[in-house]
């Protein structure tokens, strides 16, 4: 859990909580192709229904509770626990005197005897049976990187599972154990779901077995962006939701699942009453598609946006104030082929009003790629509607406004940055020199080569490996041209141009 630097607020994801060994892990997601076979297999069983929410007019959720408590299940991870390699600082004269002194040339360091076994990194979440053959949804963040993977049921039952996919963009993973008959929920419709609805959340917090709490659908459509997920369109509840939760469920007084635990908000770390749930509909789309396929194809626009203000409404002569104003097009892509340009405002996705920037990525990226689709925009104060053809988002995008060039774990070419064209009216904000061209980076992913590099938010690449980049795929493509070499990044900070080198990914 990393904590920010502000008494402000901070997102601490609600699983993997309980850790035994005092290691950092690392790795990318484990895959099984053996199980991705198997993955087409059978549909789901839906569970019993609950014809009474509470039977006989008692004031108790326990007929919720037993019918859906079965389906709820504890995961437990196993994985290799990396360590850094030491590095000497100025006070290490210690080791310098056992072990060696790197730095010097020509010396051998020597290994220090009795060298221990790596430690073994030991992780627990929750998890949902949502088919009676044994598919479970978790939490991708629960088995990132995980060796092995068991399952314990209510019974006591213990089984290993196998991982049929992982899709990190919306942090859900899809697990396999050999089983019939098995205990299911049914996924429910998320989109009927109202805010003020009773909701429970099953899990197993911090590893005391499974635990039932109640609470409500405080808000729908929530974004956090600070999570390992980027596809974001969360249920907010208050019902308790700690670590350990993750992977968990949250069901309604029908007993159908609504939701997959995924997040809390806190200053303490621990539940204040502002949990975040994967909604059933999202969870939904993925399942089908990792069952399918292994892997969750999306589709993408093509567009720069932010939200509409209200001084910008009324510059512009909206009558309300809300959709997304397009700051910039990507050349070549489905919103440019369409005709959308810079400066039209997106009030609607197949008929759909669109609220925000989240809202209309999670509605485009939701949609089959190839599809053709309907966007409703406002041009000069008049409305029509525009036919888009979308394509497939050949990445994976971040938390951010802007394009990701973070491909797939196998594409060794990724920065792990957000970037954007440069429009005039960024050039402007970030007080560059007219004339000046380049892509903006929006956000950078900790864990990616670029931020081990140094580029921040607001750095300006004007060049790849001595090539002028003004585009997210012209970013895309100089990178990859000699992706098993360091990148030269010519960048523009605060005013100064910088050189940057960028390692290519082991």
């Amino acid at each position: 859990m990393n904590s920010a630097p502000t008494f402000a607020r901070r997102a601490q994801r609600a699983g993997l909580a309980l850790v035994a060994a005092a290691a950092l892990v690392g790795g990318a997601t484990w895959y099984s192709a053996s199980v991705h076979a198997q993955a087409t297999a059978s549909k789901a069983v839906a569970a019993p229904t609950i014809t009474h929410a509470i039977a006989g007019g008692r004031d108790s959720y326990a007929d919720i509770v037993n019918v859906v408590a079965p389906a709820v299940v504890t995961i437990r991870v196993e994985s290799k626990a990396k360590i850094s390699p030491t590095q000497f600082g100025e006070g290490d004269e210690l080791f310098r005197r056992f072990f060696g002194d790197p730095s010097q040339r020509g010396q051998r360091t020597p290994e220090p005897p009795h060298m221990p076994r790596s430690p073994r990194q030991l992780g627990l979440g929750s998890g949902v049976v949502i088919s009676s053959d044994g598919y479970i949804l978790t939490n991708n963040h629960v088995i990132d990187g995980a060796d092995s993977i068991n399952v314990d049921f209510t019974n006591g039952r213990t089984l290993t599972a196998a991982l049929v996919g992982a899709d990190k963009a919306s942090d859900l993973a899809l697990l396999k154990v050999n089983g019939s008959a098995l205990p299911a929920l049914t996924l429910g419709n998320s989109d009927a779901v109202q805010v003020g609805d009773v909701v429970l959340a099953v899990g197993n917090p911090l590893g005391v077995g499974q635990t039932v709490t109640m609470g409500i659908i405080s808000a729908k459509g929530r974004a956090t962006g600070t999570g390992g997920g980027s596809y974001e369109d969360f249920l907010q509840t208050d019902a308790p939701i700690n670590h350990g939760n993750s992977g968990g469920a949250l069901v309604d007084t029908k007993g159908e699942l609504v939701g997959i635990n995924s997040q809390i908000l806190s200053n303490t770390g621990e539940n204040i009453g502002i949990g975040f749930a994967i909604p059933a509909n999202m969870a939904r789309n993925v399942t089908d598609q990792l069952r399918k396929d292994g892997k969750v194809h999306r589709s993408q626009l093509g567009v720069t946006i932010q939200p509409v203000t209200s001084d910008m409404a009324a510059s512009l002569g909206l009558k309300e104030v809300g959709g997304v104003i397009i700051g910039a097009v990507e050349p070549g892509s489905p919103a440019d082929r369409a005709g959308l340009r810079q400066g039209d405002v997106i009030e609607a996705f197949n008929d759909q009003p669109v609220k925000d920037w989240n809202s209309l990525r999670n509605r485009v990226a939701d949609s089959p790629p190839g599809s053709n689709t309907t966007v409703t925009i406002i041009r000069d104060g008049a409305k029509s509607d525009v036919p888009v053809t979308l394509r497939e988002a050949a990445v994976s995008k971040t938390a951010g406004k802007g394009e990701s060039d973070s491909t797939t774990t196998e594409d060794k070419s990724a920065l792990g940055i957000s970037v954007a064209p440069l429009t005039p009216e960024l050039a402007d904000r970030l007080s560059l020199p007219k004339g000046a061209k380049g892509v903006v980076v929006q956000d950078v992913n900790p864990d990616g080569r670029a931020a081990g590099a140094g580029l921040q938010p607001g750095d300006v690449i004007q060049q790849v490996n001595r090539q002028s980049v003004q585009t997210v795929e012209e970013l895309r493509t100089a990178v990859r041209r000699n992706a098993d070499k360091p990148a030269l990044l010519l960048i523009s900070r605060e005013g100064r141009n910088l050189f940057v080198t960028v390692r290519p990914n082991a």
